[in-house]
């Protein structure tokens, strides 16, 4: 690891957020660094009367200036000095480094100047008396009966009819194929395919067609495709398909009881099972419900905290936010670059509309930062010990290993995480809970 001799830490006049940090890189430590680098490259340099990758380094930088290996020289020692440098002065910087001087220091090494943006300290805001929307919790029956009505039907058991003719809800297992003009068509033949009669995974009334015929039976199905169908060629044509229909089965719904309530769960009674998902019902309810709360307390909060931040942590928030989106489309199997492509946005455009968003989250965490700083909010050992243990387990990994893989930054993110959550419990123990009226859009 590269060392410094010292480093020195100014503050802009024109704006607070900028510091310069000056460092002082030793002779030896940077003649080291110069031969790292030469070596790297000096299978690549010829010149004459030299064998390619045989040629001294004070011959290339007589050739080339003393100045040639220095670029790459800084690009294998700046970011241990750097970092040794933050932590020194204790920064939480918040942009990239730009060089803005690098030159020999008198009597050998050399003097680098960078400067840096860092997070700003803002003054705690007034956060009494917030208001949030006030949000019941309490699981309904109808709720209740929709859980118990789901588990029936994952519970349904498939059998065989052979007492009847095939009716709506059914399963049925068919043959067919397809003719239009009297011509088969591509893709429309196939053998024991299975269809549920009602579904509409068929075009026009073709399932209604099969309801009412037996087993074994043969017979035609009259259908149109529709206009808009691919491919066109067949659009808003008339088909006729044979069918031959193989089997019909059924679901059958068990009774929803107190052996259902056994069978599917470790109670003895219905009333029991009902009480259990009550219970898990309204814990994700208030999982929501705490959710929503503390992104209005967010947003309320982002309208009292005043003052200026550095344009590179809103770039750096709009940046997550996209990032963010973009995994949630690719996570429902889209990729993000057609999906830009189907709505007509540009990078432009969707930077524009997160970039309030992202000023708002910027305000709201760093005037929960304010309130954390004069509370004296700390991460204790335990409770970082508890965040790794759930986190390891949510990974599927060891404590110890998940502390290792997270490194020193991410315990600070962990301790901070913890700070932040203190801060907003703090300012919900002061909020204000208000009936609204929540509107929800009817469907068009």
């Amino acid at each position: 690891m590269s060392e410094i001799s010292k480093s020195v830490l100014e503050k802009s006049s024109a704006d607070e957020n900028l510091v310069k940090i000056t460092m002082e890189i030793e002779e030896g430590n940077f003649q080291a660094a110069l031969q790292q680098a030469y070596l790297k490259n000096r299978a690549r340099i010829a010149l004459p009367g030299f064998r390619k990758g045989r040629v001294p380094r004070k011959m290339i930088e007589a050739q080339f200036g003393k100045n040639f290996f220095w670029e790459e020289a800084l690009e294998d020692i700046f970011p241990d000095m750097y970092e040794a440098a933050i932590k020194e002065h204790t920064l939480d910087v918040v942009s990239r480094p730009k060089i803005v001087d690098f030159d020999e220091k008198e009597g050998g090494g050399m003097i680098l100047s960078v400067e840096t943006y860092v997070k700003p300290l803002f003054d705690v805001p007034d956060y009494a008396g917030l208001e949030h929307t006030k949000i019941d919790i309490e699981a309904t029956e109808d709720e209740i009966l929709e859980v118990l009505r789901d588990n029936v039907e994952k519970n349904a058991r498939i059998i065989s009819v052979t007492d009847r003719a095939a009716e709506n809800g059914d399963i049925v297992n068919i043959n067919f194929e397809g003719f239009v003009d009297g011509a088969p068509f591509e893709g429309g033949k196939s053998d024991n395919y299975e269809l549920i009669l009602g579904s509409a995974t068929f075009i026009d009334s073709f399932e209604q067609q099969i309801e009412g015929r037996n087993i074994g039976e043969n017979f035609d199905v009259n259908v149109t495709f529709p206009e808009e169908y691919n491919p066109p060629e067949l659009a808003n044509q008339p088909a006729v398909f044979k069918i031959k229909l193989l089997d019909i089965k059924q679901r059958e719904l068990p009774e929803l009881d107190d052996d259902f309530a056994q069978e599917i769960s470790e109670h003895d009674t219905l009333d029991e099972f009902k009480a259990e998902i009550k219970e898990k019902l309204e814990e994700r309810k208030k999982e929501m419900a705490d959710r929503e709360i503390e992104n209005e307390l967010a947003a309320a909060l982002s309208k009292r905290v005043h003052g200026d931040f550095p344009e590179s942590m809103l770039e750096g928030e709009i940046n997550r936010l996209i990032n963010e989106f973009a995994d949630m489309i690719q996570g429902q199997g889209f990729h993000f670059e057609r999906y830009m492509q189907m709505t007509g946005m540009t990078m432009q455009s969707m930077r524009e509309m997160y970039k309030g968003d992202a000023e708002q989250n910027i305000r709201a965490r760093l005037g929960l930062e304010a309130i954390a700083r004069q509370e004296g909010f700390e991460a204790s050992e335990e409770e970082l010990n508890e965040e790794f243990e759930r986190l390891a387990k949510f990974y599927r990994m060891e404590k110890d290993e998940f502390v290792e893989n997270i490194g020193e930054i991410g315990r600070e993110n962990l301790e901070s995480d913890i700070k932040l959550k203190k801060a907003m419990d703090k300012v919900r123990s002061v909020a204000i809970a208000v009936e609204r009226e929540i509107a929800e859009e009817e469907d068009a």
